[in-house]
């Protein structure tokens, strides 16, 4: 399919939903796997969450590779080729007698996941749309955002009903029978890479690009984040009740996360037109830090905690616009698949690394309140990261 200057909105639909299946398949029932699974296998919790780890340090380690061959045109062998792995992977985890074959399970998810979530739909929705890509890829994550509202509760009722070996394969099914032949179909008629008079021109510019200021700072401003926003929310139940909201609200509060943040993403679609780009990729970040400071000023006070919950949500769905389109905006459009799969290890190993780290800064006496700072700091950074690369980015194109 050559390339197109307006989104068409049965395509990103499509796309849409195998997101959806995709991260409510693996990443959100990983956590109510986890029980049953811990019994049956005989497993602690340290030992379960490394299979998770795992993943993630896998999906890191291909990122690079699936952005090359997504760029050169095989996004379709790509999505496709990945949902029918992760089906069969969740096949084999049904099968799964042991800690080496539980492990062996999810490197091999993680490799899927590296072929079917947002960067490679991001990456092919910005070599389908050139022209207006921002605003397909906030199309395409209202969806994914509904994922653990979705398919929190869907898993528990199949393990529920017949046992987390068989809703493993149910699992299974639904790549098979539906994420495969939409990658399949939809993706069909890819745009051919644009070849080069010099077999490494584009390694070449590939290099530049890694060395630029803009692209140095967008990194630091990606990972930084990346640690900010996958720390909290394994923590979130414990941080809140600390906080001294009801038990209630503490329940409420992370099932009502991903509705929050799809309404980030809906405000965004609606009055990005009415705001400058530039100025609103620096404002949306500015929502963490806000909210991380309301939840450390906000201890003894409801009000302040609720404000963080917010912010929070809200900032967070609109990051994923933000770090998903920045590449393309500040370092290369051309080249974006290949520059994000450099970041891939470094991303993986802030998902994995945050959440650690901030349950091991957490104290009888002080609770998360130093974690929280470093936290604050840290999105701080981000934010000026991302001013600066814009900076250099603006300059070099006057």
């Amino acid at each position: 399919m050559p390339a197109q200057s307006t989104p068409h909105p049965h395509f990103v639909a499509w796309l849409s939903l195998g997101q959806l299946i995709s991260w409510g398949r693996v990443f959100y029932a990983f956590a109510v796997l986890m029980g049953p699974l811990e019994q049956d296998l005989g497993l602690s919790r340290a030992q379960s969450s490394l299979a998770f780890s795992l993943a993630l340090l896998s999906e890191g380690l291909l990122a690079y590779p699936v952005g090359r061959w997504i760029e050169r045109g095989h996004e379709r062998a790509v999505m496709t080729g990945g949902s029918l792995w992760v089906g069969l992977c969740l096949a084999l985890h049904s099968q799964v007698h042991s800690q080496a074959g539980f492990y062996a399970v999810w490197i091999g998810l993680g490799a899927g996941l590296s072929c079917t979530l947002y960067s490679p739909a991001f990456a092919v929705l910005t070599r389908r749309f050139p022209q207006d890509f921002r605003r397909a890829i906030i199309t395409l994550t209202f969806l994914g955002g509904l994922a653990s509202t979705v398919f929190t509760p869907l898993t528990a009722w199949l393990i529920a009903q017949f046992g987390w070996r068989a809703a493993l394969l149910w699992l299974a099914a639904l790549h098979w029978l539906l994420c495969a032949p939409i990658h399949a179909t939809v993706l069909a008629g890819a745009r051919a890479a644009v070849r080069t008079a010099r077999p490494g021109a584009a390694a070449l510019r590939l290099g530049r690009y890694l060395s630029s200021p803009a692209f140095i700072f967008l990194s630091v401003f990606v990972v930084l984040m990346m640690g900010v926003t996958a720390a909290l929310p394994a923590h979130m139940v414990s941080l809140l009740r600390e906080s001294g909201l009801s038990e209630t609200w503490v329940v409420a509060i992370p099932a009502a996360m991903g509705v929050i943040q799809v309404l980030g993403r809906l405000l965004l679609y609606f009055f990005e037109h009415h705001f400058d780009l530039h100025l609103a990729n620096r404002l949306i970040p500015c929502l963490i830090p806000l909210g991380l400071l309301a939840l450390v000023l906000g201890s003894g006070h409801s009000e302040l905690v609720l404000l963080f919950v917010l912010l929070f949500g809200l900032g967070n769905g609109m990051l994923t616009i933000v770090k998903g389109t920045a590449m393309a905006q500040y370092v290369s459009r051309e080249h974006m698949a290949s520059l994000n799969g450099v970041l891939g290890l470094p991303l993986a190993l802030a998902r994995a690394g945050a959440p650690l780290m901030l349950g091991l800064l957490w104290t009888p006496t002080a609770g998360y309140s130093v974690g929280l700072w470093l936290l604050l700091w840290a999105s701080a950074l981000a934010v000026l990261a991302l001013g600066l690369a814009q900076r250099h980015a603006l300059q070099a194109t006057h």
